[in-house]
């Protein structure tokens, strides 16, 4: 096949513990699936639907690559969550067989340009251009489901220059991974590649160039980032 321009690679992550790779079909994330987040975004947190929006797939990062700080804003966040990784895909998928689709798990940094989602929010817009941007998804390898089971609590954490931001478990996510993977394939049809980044604790913050970030959850790799 000959392509009128040169067709793009294909954005992929490493797979914990081979020399195999995880190719990203799409980007989902969830949106205030921690409580305590939602307040300090001056929302609601009562158990309502989850919403989604996305990132395109080759705004991921690979760990301990440098993230250039972005154009246009003066308020760049990090969002550290959870990330699932879809290995079967599938429509309107059963609550109790959600987690059967499931390939592993990562850490991933939700950056957000903070100033351009609240203007956004307030005059009714999408959120694209503050979530979406390049190189705003930093992932680290994905561990598989059957090594690591598939975590429902466990510390969920980012520093910044060494000091603690975020600091949560998994348990205090509004949307558990089996409930957000059933609702979101009754949006969309899942498909082996999909990362869902499941949503971020409370501590949300800005981050500055020659920033050094650091983050985690028990028994998955360890994020590194440098805001350059």
């Amino acid at each position: 096949m000959t392509y009128v321009v040169p067709a793009p690679a294909q954005t992929s992550v490493e797979v914990a513990g081979t020399g195999e790779r995880f190719p990203v079909h799409r980007i989902y994330c969830v949106g205030r699936n921690y409580a305590a987040h939602a307040r300090e975004m001056g929302m609601d947190p009562e158990r309502e639907p989850p919403f989604f929006f996305s990132k395109p797939a080759d705004s991921v990062v690979p760990n301990g690559a440098p993230v250039p700080y972005p154009p246009r804003t003066g308020n760049l966040h990090h969002e550290i969550e959870l990330v699932v990784a879809i290995g079967t895909g599938g429509r309107d998928i059963p609550l109790a067989s959600a987690l059967s689709h499931v390939f592993g798990y990562a850490v991933g940094n939700d950056l957000t340009r903070r100033d351009l989602q609240f203007a956004a929010r307030e005059k009714g817009q999408p959120w694209d251009v503050a979530k979406g941007f390049d190189r705003s998804a930093p992932v680290t390898a994905i561990r598989r489901a059957a090594e690591v089971g598939h975590p429902e609590r466990g510390r969920i954490w980012i520093e910044v220059n060494g000091e603690i931001r975020q600091q949560a478990d998994l348990s205090e996510m509004i949307w558990s991974v089996p409930e957000v993977v059933a609702e979101l394939s009754t949006l969309f049809d899942l498909a082996p590649g999909d990362l869902i980044f499941t949503g971020t604790p409370a501590g949300v913050g800005p981050v500055q160039r020659g920033d050094s970030l650091v983050g985690g959850i028990d028994g998955l790799e360890t994020l590194r980032t440098t805001i350059v």
